[in-house]
């Protein structure tokens, strides 16, 4: 994924106010005082059909010692690290401060492309304020109001011109079924990989973070050739461990968008949390395909009870997207790892599967006949006609009189039904409601 935009700069320049509108909602945290982005945020969105990521970093303070402005420096330091390119917001009301001059050093040295915004230029005559940000060196700063959202479009233009296109990507004519293994430091990712080439490649360790960078191989599987994307760990040791989180979250984005199944990895000793849900939530996004390993499993006392009750506590967990299927592995003890190959084979299949419009309609008229969507405002719904438009991912389009007026609750229930008669188990499935000719 080359498409990852960072925005930088000190605080209280109007960074978050701008994430926000790049992604058309108020998703962090917008306050007057310095330090307000406490945590980090990411979301994904697109303009003239290039998808990107943009992510959204604290106030950069060089050389504190707080600790807190330390976790944000070590957080916009890793999201500069592996981004494409670099919105340096600065502000155009205070001038050029000494902490915009030490950035802009730090940000040459990265050698990544780098947008100098001037922000709150909220009218034409502001315009008069920019030239003061060309000593920054680099080139003509553009000038927005995050707040208002002047010259945003113009914004966009720019900082996305380098971005590919949706649907193009180096992997786009590789049919070889790749499978990116993702998950928090420390979970046995690097483990498993090993134990699938029956080989130790990477370096194992109990320090969070050894993998150093992405890595792909080759399995030989039965006369099939996969590509094992093992996701990394932290470059440097993080004395705050949000930021390792952090960076496995970045690292994990990057090879969901390359892989056809992502094999997510949580230790089961630790169980799921927040931060497995939240990978998870971009692996359906990206509309891969899935499945949960709960690794370490030779540490849990168990019986032949165990394994159906933590995959009951996962599943009620897993909520919406208990179509994942979930296998417990030992990578010490080599315990269902070939499991995993079969099974994400098995997942890239659903993901390619075509089910005839005959089928669907038949199958799927007798469930909207005995449960029809809810009348709205006096509006009778009907839904018409159904047929799968689109495969890796599926898309299923359901033509309908008032395709707006049909309820969410109605949707998801399409899509049970949908599953319970074609399976499409580890993937997630589109739903597309169209209006009827």
């Amino acid at each position: 994924m080359s498409n990852l935009l960072a925005i930088v700069g000190r605080p209280n320049v109007g960074k978050s106010t701008l994430f926000n509108r790049i992604l058309r909602q108020r998703t962090a945290i917008v306050d007057d005082r310095p330090g307000a982005t406490r945590d980090r945020h990411y979301g994904t969105t697109d303009w003239d059909g290039k998808t990107f990521t943009i992510v959204d970093t604290g106030g950069y303070v060089p050389d504190s010692n707080d600790i807190f402005e330390r976790a944000i420096r070590e957080q916009a330091q890793i999201a500069i690290e592996e981004a494409h390119a670099v919105v340096f917001v600065v502000d155009a009301l205070d001038g050029v401060t000494p902490l915009d001059e030490e950035l802009a050093r730090i940000l040459r040295r990265s050698n990544k492309k780098v947008f100098l915004v001037v922000n709150k230029i909220d009218n034409a005559q502001r315009e008069s304020s920019v030239g003061q940000f060309y000593p920054l060196g680099f080139g003509e700063p553009l000038s927005i109001s995050a707040l208002g959202g002047r010259n945003i479009g113009d914004f966009l233009d720019a900082v996305t011109s380098g971005f590919s296109k949706n649907g193009e990507s180096e992997d786009e004519h590789d049919e070889k079924l790749k499978i990116a293994i993702v998950g928090k430091p420390n979970v046995g990712k690097s483990s498993i990989v090993n134990a699938l080439l029956g080989r130790k490649r990477n370096i194992v360790t109990d320090i969070p973070g050894t993998t150093r960078d992405s890595i792909d191989t080759i399995l030989r599987y039965y006369g099939e050739d996969i590509i094992l994307i093992d996701t990394a760990g932290l470059r440097r040791r993080s004395k705050i461990k949000e930021n390792v989180e952090f960076y496995s979250v970045l690292r994990s984005l990057k090879s969901i968008e390359r892989c056809d199944v992502a094999l997510l990895v949580v230790d089961i000793a630790e169980g799921l949390d927040k931060h497995d849900l939240r990978v998870l939530e971009e692996i359906v996004m990206r509309q891969k395909g899935a499945i949960l390993v709960a690794n370490k499993w030779d540490l849990v006392e168990k019986d032949e009870l165990t394994a159906k009750a933590y995959e009951g506590r996962i599943k009620r967990l897993l909520r919406i997207y208990d179509f994942v299927p979930v296998v417990f592995t030992s990578a010490l003890e080599k315990k269902r790892i070939q499991k995993l190959i079969e099974l994400a084979r098995e997942v890239n299949g659903e993901r390619k599967k075509r089910i005839p419009t005959a089928k669907l309609n038949e199958t799927l008229r007798k469930v909207i006949e005995a449960k029809p969507p809810a009348s709205v405002r006096g509006k009778e719904i009907r839904i018409n006609y159904v047929t799968q438009v689109k495969v890796a991912p599926p898309v299923v389009a359901f033509f309908s009189n008032e395709p707006k007026l049909i309820e969410e609750k109605y949707r998801r229930f399409l899509e049970k039904k949908v599953r319970e008669s074609f399976g499409f188990r580890g993937v997630p499935i589109v739903l597309s409601f169209r209006k009827k000719n």
